[in-house]
């Protein structure tokens, strides 16, 4: 497989705040690949940058084997984007709305009624295809976005936080159709979330914290970097128990969103042991095999927060 992006110490700073700063990642081709970090982790001017709309401080980025600043444009017509906020003009029909999308690309004619027909098809909305999108539900307004993203055949899908604001539900038959449109066009998949089960989804998954990249791998990979089990346990005074559990067992908790957490190999005994000794401090004790979440923890030290400001809007 070859790779389909290519970013080598890519930086960006708005004024003194610095929102990436020298991260490198490759994306080969058929990957569906996350970036996976919560607020003001830098996703958001990554995705600006690698959509072209923004060009970074330092550093290079290819698609394709494009420059996204010298070859802008050859870049371009390699990917199709889906925004966090809505592209859809909702006083269009769902066919309207992609055959103005395609006129963007020069495609007219019955070529471009046979991509329409293909793309609506794919996303199971052939039937909306007449249907004015202010009618339609978020689930199927993010379909018919997706269909439009389709119509030119683009090497890159880049998706930006593409459940957001939808139900549950709907995410499922989102996240259903697309595997099944990956699968079908071996298309190649970026997207940012903060979503731990959106991430799950992905074949390849980069975790970024405060513009940098933590780590990368599969999934199962990044989980193994903790192995065993966590502990996390609640109670009054985390930092105070905290304390007395390395001192009188001699393992190193860490006091993460005001719980006492502990990695471990002997999760069970471990925890029997802390229950005997603390009982009576303890308002509940919670035993797992690592999450995408304790892989955050684990890697920086911090709790994923996802209520943290965004990253500084350029100005």
């Amino acid at each position: 497989m070859h790779d389909i992006v290519s970013v080598i110490d890519l930086r960006h700073q708005y004024g003194e705040f610095v929102a990436l700063d020298g991260v490198s990642f490759e994306v080969l081709s058929g990957d569906c690949f996350g970036l996976l970090g919560p607020n003001g982790s830098g996703k958001t001017t990554l995705f600006r940058i690698l959509t072209t709309l923004l060009t970074p401080s330092g550093g290079r980025a290819r698609i394709c084997g494009h420059d996204i600043v010298t070859e802008r444009s050859e870049a371009r017509r390699q990917i199709g984007v889906v925004f966090q906020a809505p592209s859809l003009d909702i006083q269009l029909t769902s066919r309207e709305n992609l055959r103005h999308h395609g006129h963007l690309y020069g495609m007219a004619g019955d070529e471009l009624n046979g991509r329409i027909d293909e793309a609506l098809q794919a996303l199971n909305v052939a039937d909306r295809a007449e249907q004015l999108v202010k009618t339609l539900s978020g689930g199927l307004r993010r379909r018919v976005e997706l269909a439009k993203c389709l119509l030119h055949d683009p090497a890159l899908l880049i998706l930006d936080e593409p459940s957001t604001g939808l139900d549950p539900r709907a995410r499922m038959e989102l996240w259903r159709h697309l595997s099944r449109v990956q699968a079908e066009k071996n298309m190649t998949i970026l997207l940012t979330t903060h979503f731990m089960d959106e991430a799950e989804r992905c074949s390849r998954l980069a975790i970024l914290d405060r513009g940098r990249l933590v780590v990368c791998g599969t999934p199962s990979e990044l989980k193994q970097r903790i192995g065993g089990d966590c502990i996390t346990i609640e109670c009054d005074e985390p930092a105070d128990l905290s304390r007395r559990i390395n001192s009188q067992i001699s393992v190193e908790p860490s006091v993460v969103n005001g719980a006492v957490r502990i990695e471990t190999e002997r999760g069970t005994a471990l925890a029997t042991e802390v229950m005997n000794r603390f009982g009576d401090e303890l308002k509940a004790v919670t035993i797992g095999k690592p999450t995408l979440e304790d892989v955050f923890v684990h890697e920086t030290g911090h709790s994923f927060d996802t209520d943290a400001p965004d990253e500084v809007p350029e100005r």
